[in-house]
């Protein structure tokens, strides 16, 4: 029967084939050897908080002065706050909120940032680090910054070890004396005495905050008539970077604000905001 080598020959070739494939995949010519790839380990932070949810209505009347003493729904529509427009809530989030008291106007505001790196090599918290980096730098801190991975373009984070322009810190308005210079105070950082509102400390790097964090203080401009102050304090914990803005504009141009009580009640909202990120 003619036929039957010829099946015979077709299920030889299939056999064939078949033997072939898995010499491919496990033999000789496979690349076993090549090197795997481990890809960096994600954030530990996958979502953002509701930011104008994150901040208690205590603390609120604390850090808004005359703002419970409005009326019921003037007070609720300034502790519900104002969210911040943003296209992508798992990346970026922000509220804030203002008061209007008689001898004062006060603000206070939050953003979180959610730092996703795409570079399989690099990690989330090192891409946070390093946009955190260049806040820091920008406040001109970069003195105490350290060096972050390479970005997306393959350049180098910022550079460390920097002393300051001083060109820069008029630029960002957080040189200046220290408190012991401007009042009268001695070295160790006791306030002198002083007619006016205590001075405040100069911008510095904060210890016992999150992952890295500094704190920023603006004054007033010299060229302005107005009393208006403000105080940042940024951190970093794990993939995410947290900015707090808090500032007072007295109602007349007499009154100093007291740049002690605003950096005061800035970091005590950021190591609240800290503490409720690590649950």
């Amino acid at each position: 029967m003619a036929y039957v080598p010829g099946v015979a020959l077709l299920a030889a070739l299939v056999v064939g084939c078949s033997a072939g494939a898995d010499g491919n995949a496990n033999g000789a010519d496979s690349k076993a050897g090549s090197p795997t790839v481990t890809p960096a380990p994600p954030g530990k932070y996958l979502t953002l908080p509701a930011p104008c949810r994150a901040v208690p209505r205590s603390t609120l009347k604390d850090l808004l002065p005359g703002a419970a003493e409005l009326p019921g729904d003037q007070q609720d529509k300034v502790f519900r706050g104002s969210a911040a427009v943003t296209y992508d809530t798992d990346r970026k989030v922000g509220c804030s909120w203002k008061s209007d008291a008689p001898s004062a106007t006060r603000s206070l505001s939050i953003d979180f940032e959610r730092v996703v790196s795409y570079d399989p090599a690099v990690s989330d918290d090192d891409r946070a680090d390093t946009v955190y980096a260049k806040k820091e730098k920008a406040a001109g801190l970069s003195s105490s910054a350290t060096p972050g991975p390479p970005d997306e373009k393959g350049e180098e984070g910022e550079e460390s070890g920097k002393a300051k322009d001083p060109a820069d810190a008029d630029a960002t308005g957080s040189a200046g004396p220290s408190p012991s210079e401007s009042s009268g105070g001695s070295t160790d950082g006791t306030p002198g005495s002083s007619s006016g509102p205590e001075e405040a400390l100069p911008s510095r790097v904060l210890d016992n905050l999150g992952d890295a964090a500094f704190l920023q203080d603006l004054p007033k401009k010299a060229d302005s008539t107005a009393q208006h102050h403000t105080v940042s304090v940024v951190f970093r914990t794990s993939n995410v970077v947290v900015t707090v803005r808090y500032a007072e504009q007295p109602a007349l141009i007499t009154q100093v604000p007291d740049g002690r009580e605003l950096q005061e009640k800035a970091q005590a909202l950021a190591r609240k905001l800290a503490e409720t990120l690590s649950e």
